[in-house]
């Protein structure tokens, strides 16, 4: 199998590893072109045969299976050692455990890889445009309980500045809260109703960077516009996931 994965450049604790998947070197496709190939969610349509395979693919290179949630756009980070079910609803997963694996999964939304400068907690945010600004990064600093200079983090790909069009509410949304998050919006003319490009990548950094979060890695990868390598929502509308997984070990 051909695992064109991305290992996240920064400089983490030698014991802090990381993955992001791409959408090659797995099995779906069987039943529907548009989860070609490496799709590792059981929510679409794709043949849950298929994903268990991929999944299983996955597994042969990490020390766990993945604690995978039930990720609902909201602002609940998962502590992996306190988790009552087997597939608990959130947008974050964090853990202080060797050997426990941190998941989301996304397609567009902007995967926040989180560790400490020790090496004794790790932390994994799906951060979309709901989860941001309603706070999912900062709740998730919170649930890591490491003072905010000891952490960095990494941005994982996501949709890409030229391509990611919002309308009024996701920009009121985030300006109404910080208004230097305007920055981060463009406005397109000609549009008929206002519309915006925004930067997602941007407003992640400033809501880290209120945090008090200065070393800051990644960004600027984008999914909508690489067919080949990412799953894409905004694209394709039906699609497979990717996954971001961090672990120590």
């Amino acid at each position: 199998m051909n695992h064109e994965w991305i290992i996240p450049d920064w400089p983490a604790p030698s014991n802090v590893k990381s993955l992001f998947t791409t959408r090659s070197g797995g099995v779906s496709g069987s039943i529907n072109q548009a989860y070609v190939s490496f799709n590792l969610a059981m929510h679409v349509n794709d043949d849950c045969r298929d994903v268990e395979r991929n999944r299983a693919l996955l597994r042969q290179h990490l020390p766990a299976s993945p604690l995978w949630l039930k990720q609902v756009h909201g602002t609940h980070p998962v502590v992996m050692e306190n988790a009552q079910t087997e597939v608990p609803e959130g947008d974050a997963a964090l853990s202080t455990t060797p050997g426990s694996v941190c998941a989301i999964m996304v397609a567009d939304c902007l995967p926040v890889f989180l560790c400490d400068t020790a090496g004794s907690a790790v932390g994994i945010a799906h951060a979309g445009w709901r989860g941001l600004s309603g706070g999912i990064i900062e709740r998730t600093i919170a649930a890591m309980e490491r003072k905010s200079d000891e952490l960095m983090a990494w941005l994982g790909p996501a949709i890409g500045p030229q391509h990611f069009e919002v309308g009024v509410d996701v920009y009121e949304a985030f300006v109404r809260h910080d208004a230097q998050a305007e920055h981060a919006f463009v406005p397109i003319s000609g549009s008929g109703q206002q519309k915006w490009l925004v930067d997602i990548f941007l407003l992640a950094c400033q809501r880290l960077a209120k945090q008090g979060v200065s070393r800051v890695y990644g960004g600027g990868i984008c999914t909508f516009s690489d067919p080949e390598r990412f799953f894409s929502y905004r694209r394709d509308g039906e699609t497979g996931r990717m996954a971001a997984l961090i672990w120590m070990e």
